[in-house]
């Protein structure tokens, strides 16, 4: 392989990283905890972009509960942000773990 393709397959591959991360910021993962009684949504840039809180989840003895389950969900929801982004990543690297890349 001359060093000519080499630039060509790594463009290529810059282009498609560029449309992976661009298509990322249209992607959002849901995830609940406690039963549904907390949901949130997180989007491709790993921002909480919405939560519902089920009233029955209130608990003014309790809050420590509440701060949990959001706690909990908004992990689940980034990790599955995070293992969407991978999986993209890797499809466009073919699994080479390149330096500088955050997936």
């Amino acid at each position: 392989m001359n060093m000519n393709q080499m630039m060509q397959q790594a463009r290529k591959m810059q282009e498609q990283m560029a449309k992976v991360e661009e298509e990322l910021t249209s992607t959002t993962v849901d995830a609940s905890a406690g039963g549904g009684m907390v949901k949130v949504t997180v989007n491709g840039s790993m921002m909480l972009e919405s939560i519902t809180i089920d009233p029955e989840a209130v608990d003014p003895d309790d809050i420590e509960m509440l701060q949990d389950m959001i706690v909990a969900a908004v992990n689940e929801a980034q990790r599955g942000v995070s293992e969407i982004a991978s999986r993209q990543m890797s499809a466009v690297t073919g699994g080479l773990n390149l330096p500088g890349m955050p997936f």
